[in-house]
């Protein structure tokens, strides 16, 4: 049997759930897939939008891997089954959890398992704003280093901070916490079987980006500087063990205990991890000259350049615009990535602004009306925004909206930062609000599109994945007008588990590399967007505004 006849499995952690999809690694065709939702987190536990507060409990990511894993391998027929040879997985991140000698969760021990702060704090998690501020002062003057040369300003939904928060909001869990680890670490050490700290696997995704790992300064930021801030952050430096390495490794064969609660066959290798967004740009092919951007709840662009010619990019510049970091996307490239921290959760946001009405309905009506009504609602609110949308797009006076409703991702990161919409009347309709907030989410992605060029990373074409992208016309066109770029829809909506499976397909020997593997297995394009040349000077107007509303607000 040849290598490529197999079958690989990639795995998707998001924020919600857990996707797995078994992949035929000869053509990258999609053999079966399951989901699980994380039980605890469906029932609201461990949330506090209000405190910026999002914990998971890591129950939740066995619990639902194992199920959504076994539902697409019980599709697959005995044949196929025994053809699976690798198994890989992508996370949220940074999401990071304390952990004892062992590398485990606090919160699967007994006297931890309700405790909030045990858990995993998921990436969204902002409760850290304070100490992200301390540590970016702290970096980018740390003993003649700026160790935030390449990331800008240091984010409360990073490593450190997350970190540092948590040992000052409970001492309990500072006393018995060896140290911390991200969950896409976590998770291949917990298949490989190997989760002590100084041994286990760590993913050059999560070490570069988030934890700022940079062969520059000799590996993680200085440990005379991480004691400065806290002694305890110089432990945990000391405590992180080995040196961060591509996802396309082999970092184990599945363990047995695994292997029998699959359901699999023996020497099953675990390739290493990364995380979503990532993965998801590997799912879909990217390479120089290419801008992927995932369209989800946030946002994240990706674009990558061969390490060789990184040297002749204006780094200073590109800081202000996005996080670089070696080998994290592609082995031999430099990672880039930006993003924005809320995208699809500000038609989210609206939505359940004007179902308020209805909701308040809810006590006052029977349950029978009530759900025939909220139902009728729900389900075309947003479709019915956006066919009004197209009548109403070259409007000269709809309003400018700003889409830092969950803090200021990039440029210039900024957590404290909040949503803004002008130029608001008495006249202003909700079709004109989401209008505004269509352009202030494009003009943002825009911002970062030409900031990326202003600093020598050129793009021609951008790739759209994520749930926005396939739902939205009006978006992708709407993006096509502002960026005047080509717009392609990538034919899947698991492009993250697809990269989680080329990662995997790598690791098991079926393929040399990415590029290699991406030929066959990546998502090919469904539909191309192209910048319509009559609106393209009101696009350009429009995110002229928005700059303007940015440089005020700023």
């Amino acid at each position: 049997m040849k290598e490529q006849d197999k079958n690989v499995i990639g795995v998707d952690f998001g924020s919600d759930s857990v996707r797995a999809i078994v992949v035929k690694a000869m053509t990258g065709e999609v053999l079966s897939n399951g989901v699980s939702f994380y039980p605890r987190w469906k029932k609201g536990r461990y949330q506090h939008p209000e405190q910026a507060v999002f914990r998971q409990h890591p129950g939740d990511y066995q619990d639902s891997f194992t199920e959504c894993v076994r539902t697409a391998l019980n599709r697959l027929s005995s044949k196929e089954r025994k053809k699976v040879c690798g198994i890989g997985i992508d996370t949220t991140g940074s999401t990071v959890a304390p952990v004892d000698c062992n590398g485990t969760p606090l919160a699967l021990l007994e006297e931890f398992q309700e405790n909030e702060n045990a858990m995993f704090y998921l990436w969204k998690d902002h409760s850290a704003y304070k100490e992200a501020e301390e540590i970016s002062e702290a970096f980018s003057k740390g003993r003649n280093v700026n160790f935030c040369k390449y990331m800008g300003a240091y984010s409360s939904e990073w490593y450190w901070a997350k970190i540092l928060h948590g040992i000052r909001i409970d001492p309990e869990v500072k006393e018995k916490a060896y140290t911390w680890v991200e969950h896409c670490d976590w998770m291949v050490g917990t298949l490989a079987g190997n989760t002590k700290p100084e041994t286990m696997y760590h993913s050059c995704c999560a070490a570069g980006y988030k934890a700022l790992w940079n062969r520059e300064w000799g590996g993680l930021p200085d440990i005379r500087v991480l004691s400065e801030i806290d002694p305890y952050l110089g432990t945990v430096r000391e405590r992180y063990g080995q040196v961060p390495r591509p996802a396309t490794v082999c970092s184990g064969i599945l363990t047995e205990e695994w292997r029998k609660l699959l359901g699999l066959e023996k020497g099953v290798m675990v390739s290493g991890s990364s995380f979503d967004a990532h993965a998801g740009a590997v799912g879909v092919g990217i390479d120089e000259k290419i801008l992927v951007c995932t369209l989800g709840t946030s946002a994240v662009d990706m674009a990558v350049v061969k390490t060789k010619h990184f040297q002749n990019l204006n780094v200073e510049k590109l800081t202000r615009y996005g996080g670089m970091a070696e080998d994290a996307i592609l082995p031999g490239f430099m990672g880039i990535e930006a993003g924005q921290a809320a995208f699809g959760d500000l038609f989210a946001w609206l939505k359940s602004l004007l179902l308020w009405p209805i909701m308040h309905l809810k006590e006052s009506v029977d349950k029978e009306s009530f759900r025939g009504i909220y139902e009728a609602v729900e389900s075309r609110l947003l479709s019915d925004l956006e066919q009004e949308a197209w009548k109403i797009a070259d409007k000269e006076t709809l309003p400018v909206a700003l889409e830092w409703f969950n803090g200021r991702r990039y440029p210039d990161a900024d957590d404290s930062k909040r949503g803004v919409i002008s130029g608001l009347s008495l006249g202003s309709s909700a079709p004109e609000i989401y209008c505004a907030l269509v352009s202030g989410a494009i003009g943002g992605l825009n911002r970062i599109l030409c900031g990326f060029e202003k600093a020598g990373v050129q793009i021609n074409r951008v790739r759209a994945v994520g749930g926005i992208s396939g739902k939205s016309e009006y978006i992708m066109q709407m993006m096509a007008n502002m960026t005047g770029r080509e717009v392609a829809v990538m034919n899947t909506d698991q492009a993250c588990a697809l990269g989680a499976a080329i990662y995997a397909a790598v690791a098991s020997g079926c393929y040399r590399d990415v590029h290699d593997a991406a030929m066959h297995m990546a998502a090919k394009e469904e539909r191309c967007f192209w910048p319509d040349a009559e609106r393209r000077a009101y696009c350009q107007k429009s995110y002229q505004n928005y700059l303007d509303l940015a440089e005020k607000m700023k």
